[in-house]
């Protein structure tokens, strides 16, 4: 997930939206020819707002479960026609499955669906090469490094799905949210030390990732970022999290790894952590973990709820 890219992001999208939202603001301002002989009923009857969406996309494709979220929550579900195999969120989404890869696409069957959208997350250029050559509208939104990136690709799907309206008001909701739960947060002595897990090999995130900002909001210090030296996504080991002894433990795979708070304390040399001693072994969901839609508000929330209560926990003993 490392990357900043809002404004390269815009730049490669701009075109579809300028096309979007210019072709919008063109059918609302020219006038509707009335012929001189028509009732005033019929006149009532023109299709005027069928006449402004003629250019918004109604066969969106998503190949990316991260866009897929935000196209829903703006409003813009019934324009999706297909999603991959992956967009399991929201329920209703998942029901649009059709078989279809966003690591390994298949243009063939990409294009054989007729999107007039297609929705990626710009990792694979080669797909785009092709979907320039066939003339396939798309849009691209790589993996967030902020909360600011976040809220940008929101805006920009708003534009090019015709819901600017619905995506500023989810934009806004998100920053309130984001805003209440740091105002809530406790005041400490010292930050909060943490480990985030992405597997049971101890692979784990650098406050560099999308993820390790998502806790940077809430002041909690990762103690991979000792041992990233540029790599993200660092592999650590059991001996150097037990030596951090890390304050908190969120497990981001539990969906597809099993892990548990009650695995990790089963762990040999893991039962003395202060995470497993004070109940701060979080289970988080996997796939909010690893997306950064408007989901991500409800993580930020799980994380501060778990510092508020270690917060407490010290305070009392």
């Amino acid at each position: 997930m490392h990357m900043n890219r809002t404004r390269s992001v815009a730049g490669a999208v701009v075109g579809l939206m300028l096309l979007a939202a210019g072709c919008g603001d063109d059918a609302a301002e020219k006038p509707v020819a009335e012929p001189a002989e028509e009732s005033a009923e019929e006149s009532a009857a023109e299709p005027v707002e069928e006449e402004a969406d003629a250019d918004v996309p109604q066969a969106i494709i998503s190949l990316s479960p991260t866009a897929t979220e935000m196209l829903y929550a703006i409003g813009a579900g019934d324009q999706v026609l297909a999603v991959d195999d992956f967009s399991n969120y929201p329920p209703e989404a998942a029901e649009k499955m059709q078989g279809l890869s966003g690591y390994t696409p298949n243009v063939e069957a990409i294009v054989g669906l007729s999107p007039d959208l297609v929705v990626t997350d710009g990792t694979n250029p080669d797909l785009l090469e092709q979907f320039e050559s066939l003339g396939v509208p798309h849009w691209e939104g790589p993996a967030a490094t902020s909360f600011d990136d976040v809220y940008a690709q929101i805006e920009q799907l708003g534009a090019a799905t015709g819901h600017i309206a619905e995506a500023a008001e989810l934009v806004a909701a998100m920053q309130a949210d984001v805003e209440e739960i740091q105002s809530g947060l406790p005041a400490l002595d010292e930050p909060l030390t943490y480990y985030h897990e992405l597997d049971n090999t101890f692979f784990s995130v650098t406050s560099d990732t999308f993820i390790g900002a998502v806790y940077g909001e809430i002041g909690l210090v990762n103690i991979a970022d000792a041992v990233g030296d540029g790599n993200p996504y660092p592999q650590l080991s059991a001996e150097f999290i037990i030596a951090e002894d890390p304050d908190l433990v969120f497990l981001a795979c539990t969906k597809y790894c099993g892990e548990t708070a009650e695995s990790v304390a089963a762990r040999d040399g893991w039962e003395g952590l202060t995470a497993v001693q004070t109940g701060g072994v979080i289970e988080m969901d996997d796939d909010i973990a690893s997306r950064w839609g408007p989901r991500v508000v409800e993580y930020l929330r799980v994380a501060g709820d778990a510092v508020a209560d270690l917060a407490e926990l010290q305070a009392a003993g």
